[in-house]
Parts: C-alpha cells; structure tokens; sequence
C-alpha cells in the first residue's frame, strides 16, 4: 500500500529530526558550544578574583610601607626633640648646681634679702622642672615589628603603625614642652642668681664703710671679689660662683679683723684711739689706713714724749700703716696730737701723690710729711718740725698740691 504510513499504536511521533539519515547533525549539537563559553567566563571570573586579590595584596603593601615611613618619620623627629631635652636638662642641672652653691654660701652678710628669697624660690621651681622632664625622657619611643606577609595581617598592621606614629607624634610634643621648660627654667635661675650675686657687690662698699677698722688687704680682698663679680655681667657660671665665694670670704675674714682691731684698742683710751683713726682717714680720704698702737713708738711714749711711725705701699690701691704711742691718745686732742698725726699721715698719703716729691733719701721723705703736715695748717712743732727742721716753702707748696 503506498502513501503515508500511520504510526504504530500507542508510539510517539518523534519528528523528522529523529528520523534523520545517519551521520545528519542534529540542531542540538550546538549544545558543546555553550558549555565552552560557560568556562571562558569561570575564567574570567577566577582571573578577575586573581587580580582583585593581588591589588588588595599590593594596596596593603603600600600602604603598611607609607605607615612604616611615617612612623620612622616621626620617631626620628621624637629622637631628635629627646636629644635636645637631654642638653637643657644638662644645662639646667649645671646652673641649678651653681645657683644651690651660692644660695648655700650666702651668709646674710652682703645679698640681699628679697634676691636671696628670689633665688631659693626659683631654684625650687627649677628642680621640680628637672624631675618631670626626667620623667617625661624615660618614655619609650614606639618601634615597628618585622613586616607579616598576607594583606590581613598587614592591614592590622598599618593600623598599629599608625597608632604607634600619634604615639610618637605625642612624645615629640612632650619633649619639646619640657625642653621649653627647662630652658625657661635656667633662664630664670640665671637672672635670679646673677641678680643676687650683683646685689652682694653692690653692697661691699658699704659694708666696708660701715666696718672700717677690718685690715687693709682684707679690704683689699673685698674689694678684689666685688669687682670680679661685677665683671660676670650678669652671667651665671662658675667663675661668678667663685667670685662670690670670695667676696663672702672676704667679708667674713673683715668682720673678724675688725674685732680683733677693736679688742686691740680696748682699755681706758678706746674712745680716743677710735677719734684719732677717724680724724686721720678724714685728712687723707680714699687711703687706706690700718693703725697699731703700743706704748713705745720709735722710742717715744714715755711721760709727755709722742712717738708714731708710717708705713705705705704703693699699690692699686696704695695703703699704709700709721703706729702710734698710748701718749698720742693720752693728750687727744691736743694740737700736739693732732699735728704728729698729720705729720704721719703726710706719709701715707704719699700713695696717691707717689712721683710728686723725691723719696729717695729719709730726709726728703720726713721733709715732705712735715710740708704736708704744715700745708694742712697744722702748725705745732709736733708736725715734724721739731723732729726734722722746717721745710722749705716750694715742698709746702708742692705738698698742699697732694690732697
């Protein structure tokens, strides 16, 4: 029978597809080509994967090393700032150490008060400075641990370095306050201890003034330190430190030379020993005077006789020293007493006048006492006249220059 053929009973009708002549492809046979472009995406996927981890790799790399170099940055800074504590907490030391030494020398005697008050309450303040800047140098600065590999970790890393670089950033702070400070602080202690020690200065003159009987070279000595001191310039060191142990050195050794002085002149004739001194210092101002007194001077001393003898040396400044008998206080103020002191005191007065007159020879030498004395207008014989002859009227003259 031809024509189309029914399909069986109870089959399925599969199509022409299915009925295709061998070897004829079939439409689904694409199928393959849409699994390998499944893959092509996977990879591009995995490489994508790749590259964003090895950018998140390579971020965290730089950015640990851009911490690390600020950190290194700062600490370096920090160091730095920590040096330059170190030298004024050096400096600051070495000032405290001199300006304790002469707060410790003073006596009383010369400085001060309201200066000396000033120095102790500086130098409290300035060692209080010291001891917080020591406790701020004993921070530890913050350091770097050795760089981890994976970018976690690194991450958490950066982190820290930089925390750890605020914390240096901090320290850096902290050290140059306290350097600050304690320059401040020995500026502070400079001023006040060379105002202190410069108060003590200007007050020797007075204090010699006032303790005029102390010895000639420990006048000396006083004044020697003064001028040492002054010569600091308000500068805090310890050559002014050593000047003005000197100058307290001196003044204490004057206190005790005055007393020794005065006890020498105790007794009946005190009073009269002491106006005699003050009456021979007020005919020759500016000269240096010391006196000894005995019983015999030169032989003279007994009874009515005067005996008194002078010696001067001419140094910058020039001083003498006057003798005279118990007998010339005796018969104070007669003019006898009165003109034989002159008479001495002509030759003490000789070192400011040095060059004036020829002191070559003992007779020029009293000659020109005996003028000067006369010059003064002291015109008992006991001024040298009777001792050594009148002089003649060119050494009055010269000597009534000699003032």
């Amino acid at each position: 029978m031809t024509g189309p053929s029914n399909p069986p009973p109870g089959g399925h009708d599969l199509g022409a597809t299915f009925g295709a002549p061998v070897g004829v492809t079939p439409a689904r046979a694409l199928k393959p080509r849409r699994r390998r472009s499944g893959l092509i995406w996977t990879g591009v996927g995995i490489v994508l994967v790749a590259c964003t981890c090895a950018a998140v790799q390579v971020g965290a790399n730089l950015g640990y090393d851009d911490a690390l170099v600020s950190l290194e940055a700062a600490v370096d800074q920090a160091k730095d700032s920590s040096l330059i504590l170190d030298q004024e907490l050096i400096a600051l030391d070495g000032t405290l150490t001199v300006a304790s030494g002469i707060a410790d020398t003073d006596s009383g005697t010369l400085m001060d008060a309201a200066s000396k008050d000033a120095l102790v309450a500086v130098v409290d303040e300035a060692q209080t400075t010291v001891a917080d800047g020591a406790a701020v140098r004993e921070q530890d600065l913050p350091s770097s641990d050795e760089k981890p590999t994976w970018a976690w970790e690194l991450f958490g890393e950066t982190t820290q370095l930089n925390s750890d670089r605020d914390e240096a950033d901090d320290l850096n702070a902290d050290f140059e306050a306290a350097g600050e400070a304690a320059a401040s602080a020995a500026d502070a202690v400079g001023e006040a201890g060379a105002t202190a020690v410069a108060s003590a200065a200007d007050a020797a003159a007075a204090f010699e003034a006032a303790h005029i009987s102390a010895r000639n070279l420990d006048i000396i000595a006083l004044r020697s330190a003064a001028e040492q001191v002054r010569q600091s310039d308000g500068t805090l060191d310890e050559t002014a430190a050593a000047a003005y142990a000197d100058l307290e050195a001196a003044a204490s050794r004057m206190l005790v030379s005055e007393q020794a002085e005065l006890a020498d002149k105790s007794g009946p004739l005190y009073n009269a020993r002491l106006e005699i001194e003050a009456f021979a210092r007020s005919l020759a101002p500016g000269v240096l005077l010391d006196f000894d007194w005995s019983e015999l001077v030169n032989g003279y001393g007994y009874a009515d006789s005067m005996g008194g003898f002078a010696t001067w040396w001419y140094h910058d400044p020039g001083y003498a020293t006057i003798e005279l008998s118990n007998s010339v206080a005796a018969y104070w103020p007669g003019a006898r007493s009165q003109a034989l002191v002159a008479h001495e005191v002509g030759h003490a007065i000789s070192v400011k006048c040095d060059g004036m007159y020829d002191d070559s020879t003992a007779e020029n030498i009293e000659a020109w006492a005996t003028a000067w004395a006369i010059s003064m207008g002291f015109n008992d014989v006991a001024n040298g006249t009777s001792a050594y002859g009148a002089p003649p009227q060119s050494m009055i003259d010269a000597a009534a220059a000699c003032r």
